[in-house]
């Protein structure tokens, strides 16, 4: 089939649905995607699918995956390939405006999956300024740290060429972020932990976990969410440990 070929009797309902959800009808859509109302009349009947570029277009107006709406036609193992951004053999390789910067961008979700990441406060002055803006802006803030009290943390530090501590940088880091808990929501998680997950809105950043070595000194992914081949799969991992922790300090337990 062609990029613009017929495809018969196949009413694209995700389109249709994709354009209600976010306030679209046919006229408007056209404007946004520059193209005649005609034309999205057609792509919602399934007649026709969209040139490539404005496929792009009208999957970023209606905030949705490419090959959601038209799975037929995208190339998925390239859609999933174009995830992965850039990879370091080691967390202190990651550029330093980095961090901050996918910070500042992020306006709907920001989530962080550690058992300390005390590095961002140490490293970054302006780490809990931007978080507490971010917060109060509007974004979703979930901040996932080790609890002091649980089994992991402990068989962390146990680890002899981690030579300890981690519990002292959790107790660290959680006293630089309780006073962000009426705008963040924080809570504790006691589950082995193979990656740490640095979520800014659709953008990734995946510090590998590596027995007997220092989070700084193993890889970090840098994903951004394309197809959600590998986006989603380190998602959903940071949603089963979310619904497992225990909110800090008894705060109400908020369901994500």
């Amino acid at each position: 089939m062609s990029v613009d070929g017929t495809l018969p009797d196949m009413v694209n309902e995700r389109l249709r649905r994709a354009m209600l959800r976010a306030g679209f009808d046919i006229d408007s859509l056209a404007g946004s995607a520059e193209v005649s109302a005609k034309s999205v009349e057609r792509w919602i009947r399934g007649d026709v699918v969209p040139y490539p570029r404005t496929r792009y277009r009208v999957a970023a107006i209606l905030q949705e995956d490419e090959s959601y709406l038209w799975p037929q036609s995208v190339d998925r193992a390239s859609l999933a390939g174009a995830e992965l951004v850039a990879t370091w053999p080691r967390r202190s390789e990651v550029p330093r405006h980095l961090w901050t910067e996918l910070l500042r961008q992020a306006e709907r979700s920001v989530d962080y999956l550690a058992f300390a990441g005390l590095f961002l406060t140490e490293e970054h002055p302006d780490w809990i300024p931007t978080l507490r803006a971010r917060a109060e802006a509007g974004a979703r803030v979930r901040l996932l740290i080790g609890d002091p009290d649980g089994r992991q943390l402990a068989y962390r530090d146990t680890e002899k060429e981690i030579g300890g501590g981690v519990a002292g940088r959790v107790s660290a880091v959680l006293a630089q972020y309780r006073p962000l808990a009426g705008l963040a929501e924080i809570r504790l998680h006691d589950t082995p932990l193979y990656n740490s997950i640095y979520r800014f809105d659709d953008e990734l950043l995946v510090n590998t976990h590596v027995y007997g070595i220092l989070a700084a000194y193993t890889p970090v992914m840098h994903l951004r969410r394309v197809d959600g081949a590998y986006f989603n799969t380190y998602l959903e991992s940071f949603e089963r440990v979310w619904a497992s922790a225990r909110p800090l300090d008894g705060e109400p337990h908020h369901e994500p």
